[in-house]
């Protein structure tokens, strides 16, 4: 058995994780960092295989010394046309994996019940190249949708033979929603790219670890969950104070005290653009409110891994949802978008505050941002890639609301409604990929009888139902 001594960073061991829902476990974690306070030694550790906001310092009692594994010596990488740093080609990363719809079989015999059938019609050439399952098209692969996944009424998608002569653009990370068009009409791999998005190969033990202990934000106190480039004088106190109105930081209450008495914010700077009972969204201008919109990003940060912007906040709109009682307008969470993109892209960064998380908050920022869509006459996307709870609430809020269209929708002449993705997507303002995808992800399309219907099974119906029941926030349209 290894000697606490011996363990190093890079060096990966069972670590005892203490969990209040269930019972302790002993996953495998990486040894990040180590120091010594007071002849008394901690680890810092990542749970492999586990989200990064629940890495923490842990002492030796907590460490399975008997399955240690030693970091071993870094391999020479094997170079491509002698060009250091680069990979060689493989057969599997040039083939483009793409998924098709079989026809409906019954597995088992048995129908179910089918409350609801639609349509999906082809009227547009365009569209039809972009719908999953046409004859002509085959259904492109996203993150959401998995090979073997059976549908309501029994039918299978499988994997089909890689079309010859076509290369993947980019790999599919497994925080991504949808698919981006390519230049021959083909829906590629998510983009990795965007103007808020990190340059993962650039990360360094410093930034794999946070840095802020605890932020008093109003009568809140966060713990972080990563790391986030405040100045380097707060990363060693044991709270970092936050003005709740203007953002700014500082490194005791007695200065947070000094400074509320010269503060006089009591909301966000900008203008106020919508009101419902005490919920309200201003609109920040990065170039005007410099100040505000870098603070903002800063304590974003701290809750967000994938994205990064701190300084240059010039070319971004800042949109901040608030809930408003006697003392002012507290920040619940918000989201910033391009002034111009040129992707559609309608977010950059969104954010709920972990105190108003799961709470219908994040739902009614993504509403938000597609009724500022609709208003532009436009269609939306965010921008990838999404954080784990991004996902998860784009993912809910898509659902939610194509059923929504779908379930309203009437009998024509006794025959089953009909509706078009392009329809789809010009009532709801979320692009035609999202659609797509989240018909996907639902497993609502199916081949039946030479035309291609949306199914809607008893248990999505109910389970929907059940959904927009507890769903009571909305924006209120005037």
């Amino acid at each position: 058995m290894a000697e606490v001594e011996e363990v190093t960073e890079g060096c990966n061991l069972p670590v005892l994780r203490r969990n209040q829902e269930k019972e302790d476990e002993w996953p495998l974690a990486e040894i990040l960092s180590v120091k010594d306070i007071s002849g008394r030694k901690l680890f810092y550790v990542h749970y492999i295989d586990f989200n990064k906001r629940l890495d923490e310092w842990v002492t030796h009692d907590r460490l399975d010394l008997k399955k240690i594994q030693f970091p071993k010596k870094e391999a020479k990488t094997p170079t491509k046309n002698g060009l250091p740093g680069s990979r060689p080609s493989s057969p599997e990363r040039d083939v483009r994996k793409t998924l098709d719809l079989q026809p409906a079989t019954p597995s088992s015999g048995k129908t179910l019940p089918i409350p609801v059938q639609i349509t999906l019609r082809f009227n547009l050439s365009k569209e039809r190249e972009a719908v999953p399952g046409s004859p002509d098209q085959p259904l492109s692969s996203s993150s959401c949708v998995q090979p073997n996944h059976r549908s309501t009424n029994g039918s299978a998608r499988r994997a089909v033979a890689a079309q010859p002569g076509r290369k993947r653009k980019s790999n599919c990370l497994g925080t991504d929603e949808d698919s981006q068009d390519s230049s021959d009409g083909i829906p590629s791999a998510p983009r990795m790219t965007g103007s808020l998005v990190s340059d993962r190969s650039h990360d360094d033990i410093v930034t794999r670890m946070k840095n802020i202990e605890c932020i008093e934000l109003g009568r809140h106190r966060l713990k972080p969950w990563y790391f986030s480039p405040y100045p380097q004088e707060l990363t060693a106190l044991p709270v970092v104070y936050l003005c709740e109105f203007c953002l700014k930081y500082v490194k005791s209450l007695k200065c947070l005290q000094r400074h509320l008495m010269k503060c006089d914010l009591r909301h966000p700077p900008g203008n106020e653009i919508y009101r419902k009972g005490t919920i309200s969204f201003f609109e920040i201008d990065g170039r005007k409110n410099k100040s505000y919109s870098q603070n903002l990003c800063l304590l974003a940060k701290c809750f967000l891994d994938h994205k990064t912007l701190y300084y240059d906040t010039d070319p971004f709109l800042f949109y901040v949802m608030t809930e408003y009682d006697s003392k002012g307008f507290h920040i619940v969470g918000y989201f910033s978008k391009e002034k111009e993109s040129t992707e559609d892209y309608n977010v950059a960064c969104i954010l709920t505050l972990p105190p108003y998380q799961r709470r219908g908050y994040g739902k009614l920022l993504i509403e938000f941002s597609y009724e500022l869509s609709k208003v532009e006459g436009k269609t939306g996307t965010p921008e990838k890639p999404l954080s784990d709870l991004g996902l998860l609430s784009y993912r809910s809020y898509w659902s939610q609301t194509i059923l929504e269209i779908l379930m309203n929708l009437k009998l024509e002449n006794g025959e089953r409604p009909q509706i078009t993705i392009n329809e789809i997507s010009e009532i709801t303002s979320i692009k035609k990929e999202d659609v797509i995808s989240t018909l996907q992800y639902l497993n609502l399309i199916n081949y039946y009888k030479g035309q291609y219907i949306l199914t809607l099974s008893e248990d999505i119906v109910d389970g929907h139902e059940r959904a927009m029941l507890k769903r009571i926030l909305h924006i209120k349209h005037k």
